[in-house]
């Protein structure tokens, strides 16, 4: 009975150093392990130990004889990645993790960011004796975008948040959180207590379109939109339009694959997750019956994963539909699929939309369309469509295939634009960034000062900030590792420069610039309310989405300091009531 990884695999390869037998792939020692869009277990290798389901800190694996009805296509998932044979080692070399020189004063590393990339590197650190890691982040909660990214209907993707919760419990780790760093402290200020500083602060701003009629209320980006449904402090004032029965997305990821689930899911079934209460009483009151998901190339080139694409097919009551009925390729995939050397993931895109119809039974539907790109946002004060230019795919002579505009066009009605064409990185105070790649120039993830120039010593990155928005939530490990290896080498090395200030006068500094800090208790404080207003209301969670309301919850969690004795006896000496 093999076991099978389904949509909610993180990636963090957990499970394939747990495997005995070496049956799950890619390994991060593989070329494949990066660019792969998840795990996958082979059958005929599998021998149905159950070490990987323990492993796996969001259980994307389980025995092939509970797949429910909607996981069955993983069977043919998992096993297909296995049609041609792979070479592989009989296991995979587990990477070590950096070893601290402990005849140096103990290691002190501040975190910027507090999501997936920011907790694997301090997992990374805190194997090793006295290392103190203080995690940083604009916001009074942590998790990053497993909070406030994914889709709330994918439960199991963030359980990885259980694993976070374990590493934040070790010793050595303090959480300094609703702290900005640029503004409440610099760079500077940290390094005066740290020996080191890591930058995992992700990629919080999308790609804009920049047409005429992309400011125009009812249009916006599907990244603030997926923020205001899942409750983020800066985006819960938001108001969407959702009377218009049409909405499209520009850009065909696997966030707009989320947002076009959300706004077509029964919200009775979004009644039970961790969604906004805001979003959900809008959801309510939708009258949206159809998503346009548009994609200006062909469907090779679609860019959701095969994963979120079967969760979508399988998504209740919606019909999933293609609107380019003949599914035009392009002259290279063509090739490539005749002679079997088109990537692995590709063929399942295509053959998972080969399936799709054209017309679906009346209920709400996500039709995808492909070939086009939106010229301009059409309305006076607010949206009433899009207008497109149909696309021709054309391979250049360098043999890359690219878009070229038609002389078709055509406008598609519609109450809600929302754009979702990538995520890009934003400067931070005092730090190097790089422009046009939207990351902090890096090597090996050392922060440069400047795309060539010398490294800045004791700034590190991991994560989209330091790559780009590449990659799953476990990839963050395998990245994570490689930076603090680096960070670790060099502070071994007598490379960074010792902490000018003690330990203890961090949080005393913290206080005096930011008095509203959340450390570990106050976010512990929010968990408990939010959890027990959650099982109150038959959900996973209850979010507070408004700072002052967490602050509240943080300032009654506080215990009652002592006062000092000379105080209590002038207390009591007064005729005043206290």
């Amino acid at each position: 009975m093999p076991h099978v990884v389904t949509q909610s695999c993180c990636s963090d390869a957990s499970c394939v150093y747990a495997c005995p037998v070496n049956c799950i792939h890619p390994t991060p020692d593989e070329p494949d392990f990066l660019t792969a869009e998840m795990l996958h277990i082979d059958p005929a290798a599998c021998v149905d130990c159950g070490a990987c389901v323990s492993a796996c800190p969001v259980d994307a694996i389980v025995p092939h004889s509970k797949l429910a009805d909607a996981q069955q296509d993983y069977l043919q998932i998992n096993a297909e990645f296995y049609k041609e044979p792979r070479p592989r080692p009989l296991l995979a070399p587990v990477i070590a993790a950096a070893s601290v020189d402990q005849s140096r004063e103990p290691l002190r590393v501040a975190i910027i960011g507090s999501g997936p990339a920011a907790m694997y590197a301090a997992d990374e650190l805190l194997t090793q004796p006295d290392v103190q890691v203080n995690v940083f982040d604009r916001l009074p909660t942590p998790h990053g975008l497993v909070r406030a990214g994914v889709a709330p209907d994918h439960q199991k993707t963030k359980q990885v948040t259980r694993l976070f919760d374990t590493i934040a419990d070790q010793d050595g780790f303090e959480y300094y959180l609703n702290v900005e760093i640029g503004k409440h402290l610099t760079h500077e200020d940290l390094l005066e207590h740290h020996h080191a500083v890591l930058y995992a602060v992700g990629a919080s701003s999308d790609r804009r379109l920049d047409i005429p009629g992309d400011d125009l209320a009812g249009c916006g980006s599907a990244t603030d939109f997926v923020a205001w449904y899942n409750g983020h402090p800066d985006h819960a004032h938001r108001t969407y339009d959702l009377s218009h029965r049409r909405a499209v997305i520009i850009g065909n990821g696997n966030v707009a694959l989320d947002v076009a689930r959300i706004l077509t899911s029964d919200p009775d079934h979004l009644a039970t997750t961790d969604i906004a209460q805001h979003a959900l009483e809008a959801l309510r009151h939708s009258r949206i019956e159809e998503v346009v998901i548009v994609g200006r190339r062909g469907p090779a080139q679609s860019a959701f994963t095969v994963p979120e694409f079967s969760g979508l097919l399988a998504a209740p009551d919606v019909d999933v539909l293609l609107e380019d009925s003949d599914l035009s390729l392009d002259e290279v995939t063509v090739a490539r699929e005749s002679d079997g050397t088109l990537e692995h993931s590709v063929t399942q895109k295509l053959a998972m939309l080969r399936e799709v119809p054209s017309q679906g039974a009346g209920r709400k539907r996500i039709t995808l369309r492909y070939l086009s790109t939106p010229t301009r946002i059409v309305g006076d004060e607010r949206v009433v469509g899009v207008e497109f230019v149909r696309n021709a795919l054309v391979v250049s002579k360098d043999g890359t295939v690219r878009t070229h505009a038609t002389d078709a066009t055509d406008t598609v009605e519609a109450g809600l634009v929302l754009t979702s064409i990538g995520y890009r990185g934003v400067p931070i105070a005092g730090v190097p960034f790089d422009d046009v790649k939207g990351v902090i120039p890096n090597t090996d993830g050392r922060v440069r000062d400047g795309s060539d120039g010398p490294i800045s010593t004791g700034a590190y990155v991991a994560g989209w900030i330091k790559r780009g928005p590449s990659g799953f939530i476990g990839t963050n490990k395998s990245c994570a590792q490689e930076t603090v290896n680096a960070l670790v080498d060099d502070f071994n090395s007598g490379l960074l420069a010792q902490p000018t200030l003690p330990a203890s006068a961090l949080k005393r500094l913290v206080r005096a610039r930011r008095p509203e800090l959340v450390d570990r208790a106050g976010w512990h404080a929010i968990d408990r309310v939010e959890l027990q207003r959650g099982a109150e209301q038959n959900r996973v969670r209850a979010k507070i989405t408004d700072r002052d309301d967490m602050a509240d919850v943080v300032a009654k969690a506080q215990p009652r300091k002592r006062l000092p004795l000379a105080v209590v006896r002038r207390m009591r000496g007064s005729t005043t009531l206290v």
